[in-house]
């Protein structure tokens, strides 16, 4: 395992800038957001000029690209077709790993299942992985669900983020039997009342978490995405989170 960052810590700050400040505070992976809305890369973008996308995410001032996020806003054929673009684009610079989100509640079920089966299957063409989300709010802030996704559809994997469990209506549910599933995981610290807190003042376990995740032979990315707290240095934060993580490796 090895600890890394996500695009999305730092709006505030340019594509350029932000890997910058993550080469300042001494991390050496990064996920990159292609998000339409505020992300490092917009999806729509990667399908409009694939070669310029390969060219801007190759160059990461030597950070490894731990895996890339998808927030596609496009509906029907152009989802696909951005979707498909983001995995051809992965190929191209040796990640496997595509965060994308779960759809949100009252979705249907079985429309959710044919979704994700076409984008693991367009994945799967490319060498990637689709690591589904658990998101509250979402449908797989029930881990139950999360863990019937993954059953459905050959090759699913989960972006595990804690902070789903111990915030929100599914606050205190169990995630363990997600843990053969994850793929990816996305960190913070997180209390009952807030989905961020100051690092050490939350309950996330990370001790715990890294025990759990080396059981399972996982040894990827831990991939810190947290946004700047009102009144304290984000950067010092950052810094705290890496260290602490770090000294659980």
């Amino acid at each position: 395992m090895f600890v890394s960052a996500s695009t999305t810590c730092f709006p505030e700050l340019s594509s350029e800038e932000v890997l910058g400040r993550l080469v300042d505070l001494q991390f050496t992976a990064v996920e990159l957001a292609l998000h339409e809305k505020d992300g490092w890369l917009a999806p729509s973008a990667v399908a409009a000029d694939l070669e310029r996308a390969i060219n801007v995410c190759g160059d990461t001032r030597r950070l490894d690209v731990a895996a890339l996020s998808l927030e596609i806003e496009a509906t029907g054929d152009a989802f696909y077709e951005q979707f498909e673009a983001c995995c051809k684009l992965a190929k191209a610079i040796k990640v496997a790993t595509l965060v994308v989100p779960s759809s949100e509640i009252g979705t249907p079920f079985n429309e959710e299942i044919e979704r994700l089966k076409k984008m693991t299957a367009i994945a799967a063409f490319e060498g990637a992985v689709v690591a589904l989300k658990t998101q509250v709010d979402c449908m797989t802030q029930d881990p139950d669900t999360a863990a019937v996704f993954c059953d459905h559809v050959k090759g699913l994997g989960v972006t595990l983020d804690p902070s789903c469990f111990l915030y929100g209506e599914s606050a205190g549910r169990q995630y363990d039997k997600l843990l053969p599933y994850v793929r990816h995981v996305h960190l913070r610290d997180t209390s009952k009342e807030s989905f961020q807190v100051r690092v050490g003042q939350g309950e996330v376990d990370y001790g715990r978490l890294v025990t759990q995740l080396s059981k399972e032979g996982y040894n990827r990315a831990l991939s810190i995405e947290m946004q700047p707290l009102e009144g304290f240095e984000h950067s010092g934060e950052m810094r705290k989170l890496r260290l602490l993580i770090d000294s659980l490796l």
